[in-house]
């Protein structure tokens, strides 16, 4: 943020914890989860054994692992995902006192996760998927937006709180402590030029300006000092923040001047301060930073304290404050990254930390494993606590938005295609301040039922369900023969149905409901469209998003029975 006393880099992630306590760790974890070192793959994810290794022998990582293996980190769009600011900072007001503080970007729109079949098909359809929503949003002016919320307290609530604050791996419930907006972010255009604007941006966290200060989260701490020093090598040299993108908007002076690619040339003979030549600008002890005085006791260590060292009780929080839709899918990704490690000693030790978090998650990994006996509970610094109440605010399904605002429905239409029923239904969509898109099985377009040409914004090939967030069939008796017999029509209706997505048809397309082998499980989500009056309340059911309740008979089947 470019303030009129500086940039304010608030570096996070959408995720409030990290993995780490100590930041002499980041290095280990980065290469952990980067492709193996020997073979170079694989790419782009975690599921191989250097990084299930590394989380293993880190007991402190498995609340983070829960927060990965969540719906999380498979979000709808980047407009639906929440941000944190990770650490504990601190607000110091004109009087030099000290407010703790922890930052939360909220999404307007509310957040929204994919299923992991999805995710995998949307990354194969459009690589660039999450970029073109963005896109997309902005160009057409509904602009993504965020509240900027925090959560404030003083040393006492610290003091009394169940864990310790400055812990990197631990978070304070909304339900303990809500959040208070205080401001927002709109995103209203695109960069001007990508490379100048995101490649050579340098965010530290060390950027704050007057008011804001740290804690001495060690991990905070820790990335203070390395930050600069990744920003010089990456970008080449000291002077990267005369870059534009990094320059600061306000007014600024100093004596710092010189050195490798310097972009400013000031004259003169003065390049330090004090001087006593009376040249250039003087240092405002008023206006200028200033750290909040605190008073610290103990001998100075490189330990982490007793109080860092639960490092199950808020994994297991997480997990029971799911749905049990969201507790599937934790189980279900778990098993996935573990079926891809290959020392079945790495797949033990997992399964036995997940013992202390929850017994029922541990033996559904175990079972679908294959583990022919349960393992022991790792060794635990603390015993983990079972008075810990879910937190609703920690699950994406508990909070969902119930709207279809900001979402988009896929219109699969034919030549024939009712012209009022489409006109109806394009109308409700935009009143709800959605958005649609035809696709059509030539993507020139289709004629109506009433004679009009109606243009598509797809081929059926290169349209499928997975880019929308619920779909509509509107054919006609007349083409729908012809369509049936296309294979990309069938999975574009069955990857919606397993995707628990809500599906609206006309009566001509229930053979396709049938070719895609649905049409004897119809439930609750796939709704036969009423007349043009009726359209606005089918709009309104698809602010429910997914039909959650269809996914064990999709998806997982009958469970098989636990071990003993």
């Amino acid at each position: 943020m470019y303030t009129q006393e500086g940039n304010w880099d608030l570096v996070g992630n959408n995720i409030p914890v990290f993995f780490i306590q100590d930041a002499i760790k980041f290095p280990d974890i980065i290469h952990a989860a980067k492709q193996e070192p020997d073979r170079a793959f694989p790419q782009a994810q975690t599921a191989h054994d250097n990084f299930w290794d590394f989380i293993s022998l880190t007991p402190e990582s498995m609340h983070m692992v829960m927060w990965i293996m969540s719906d999380r980190t498979i979000p709808r769009s980047f407009r639906f995902m929440e941000g944190f600011g990770v650490h504990t900072f601190r607000f110091v007001n004109a009087k030099d006192d000290s407010t703790f503080v922890k930052f939360h970007w909220k999404p307007k729109l509310g957040l929204q996760s994919v299923a992991w079949n999805e995710a995998v098909k949307i990354n194969g359809a459009d690589t660039d998927f999450h970029r073109r929503d963005l896109w997309q949003s902005i160009q057409s002016g509904n602009f993504p937006e965020w509240e900027l919320c925090v959560q404030l307290f003083d040393q006492e609530f610290a003091d009394n709180f169940d864990f310790d604050i400055l812990d990197p791996t631990k978070i304070i419930p909304e339900e303990i402590l809500p959040v208070q907006p205080i401001g927002r972010l709109v995103l209203d255009r695109m960069p001007d030029n990508f490379f100048a604007e995101t490649e050579q941006v340098a965010f530290m966290t060390q950027n704050v300006p007057p008011g804001i200060d740290f804690s001495n989260d060690p991990l905070l701490q820790g990335r203070n000092f390395s930050y600069l020093d990744t920003q010089l090598k990456r970008l080449g040299g000291p002077n990267f923040t005369h870059l534009p993108i990094n320059a600061p908007k306000c007014p600024f002076h100093n004596f710092q001047q010189d050195g490798h690619m310097a972009m400013r040339n000031p004259v003169g003979r003065t390049n330090y301060q004090p001087n006593s030549h009376g040249e250039g600008p003087r240092e405002s002890p008023v206006q200028g930073y200033r750290h909040f005085a605190s008073e610290e006791q103990g001998p100075k260590v490189r330990l982490r304290p007793e109080s860092f060292a639960d490092h199950y009780s808020q994994a297991r929080q997480f997990y029971i404050s799911q749905t049990p839709p969201e507790q599937r899918h934790i189980a279900m990704a778990l098993t996935f990254e573990l079926s891809k490690v290959e020392n079945p000693v790495i797949r033990e030790r997992m399964v036995s930390h997940l013992m202390n978090i929850d017994e029922t998650l541990a033996t559904t990994v175990a079972q679908k494993l294959g583990f022919q006996a349960m393992p022991k509970p790792a060794d635990a610094a603390m015993p983990t606590r079972q008075d810990l109440e879910p937190s609703p605010a920690l699950s994406i399904i508990e909070r969902g938005p119930k709207r279809f605002e900001g979402r988009k429905l896929g219109i699969l239409i034919t030549d024939g295609v009712d012209a009022g029923l489409l006109k109806g239904l394009t109308a409700a969509i935009t009143q709800e301040k959605a958005v649609f898109e035809l696709i059509a099985p030539k993507v020139g377009g289709v004629t109506a039922s009433d004679g009009n040409w109606v243009e598509a914004h797809h081929m059926i090939d290169g349209g499928p369900s997975v880019l929308f967030d619920a779909v509509a069939l509107l054919t006609s008796a007349a083409a729908i023969d012809d369509l049936v017999k296309e294979a990309t029509a069938r999975d574009f209706v069955a990857d919606a149905f397993q995707h628990c997505k809500y599906i609206g048809y006309d009566q001509s397309a229930f053979p396709l409901l049938e070719k895609a082998g649905i049409a004897g499980d119809l439930d609750e989500g796939v709704l036969a469209l009423p007349g043009e009056d009726g359209l606005a309340a089918f709009v309104s059911e698809l602010g429910k998003l997914r039909v959650w309740g269809r996914e064990p008979s999709v998806k997982l089947g009958k469970a098989s029975p636990p071990i003993k």
